[in-house]
């Protein structure tokens, strides 16, 4: 039978323990990973509804705000994958009165940036943010547009403070506070500032 081998029984004993510990482990792995699984399908289904919610107030302010801004046209936002909402693109369509671009790329500079503007207030009356800073929104814009975009922003002034950097003499009009930059001396820079009194 070959020699007796004294230590089995602990070796044995040993293995079934450490075998026994990393069967709870494996058990609590698993409960971990479809707990985890349920949370996540949990979070999309949450998100998901949360979107389309959301999205369908967006896309009902951005054709408002469009119709206003152009003074009629159509306006949209097409969501690209319907089956995976989470992934999807989204696409802008817009039509301002009297053209039909099929798409957005076709309109000028300034139908664009009125674009923009119409989505970013469409998002401002979901969630207000408390400021937001416009870049030369106004400068592809002539007066009539501009006036429509000064109008705009006064809607929503209540909720969130606009500093807007600008060359335009209309929106400098309607600013409360204009803050400049001079150069008085050559090379020295010097910001005023001028409250503006209604």
């Amino acid at each position: 039978l070959g020699a007796v081998n004294s230590v089995a029984i602990e070796e044995y004993n040993e293995i079934s323990a450490r075998y026994a510990a990393l069967c709870e482990q494996e058990k609590d792995l698993k409960e971990a990973r479809e707990k985890l699984i349920a949370t996540i399908q949990h979070i999309n289904r949450t998100t998901r509804k949360m979107f389309t919610e959301t999205m369908e107030i967006i896309k009902r302010n951005f054709k408002d705000a469009f119709r206003k801004l152009f003074n009629g046209g159509t306006a949209d936002l097409i969501i690209t994958d319907e089956e995976n909402i989470l992934e999807s693109g989204i696409e802008i369509v817009a039509r301002p009165p009297g053209k039909q671009p099929t798409s957005i790329s076709l309109l000028s500079t300034g139908e664009k940036s009125m674009t923009a503007i119409a989505l970013l207030v469409a998002m401002f009356m979901v969630k207000p943010s408390p400021f937001c800073f416009l870049d030369e929104v106004d400068a592809p814009l002539d007066d009539a547009n501009v006036n429509r975009f000064i109008n705009m922003l006064k809607e929503l002034q209540a909720k969130t403070q606009f500093i807007v950097i600008t060359h335009n003499k209309l929106t400098m009009e309607s600013a409360k506070v204009i803050y400049g930059v001079t150069m008085e001396e050559p090379g020295v820079s010097k910001i005023i500032s001028m409250q503006i009194e209604d």
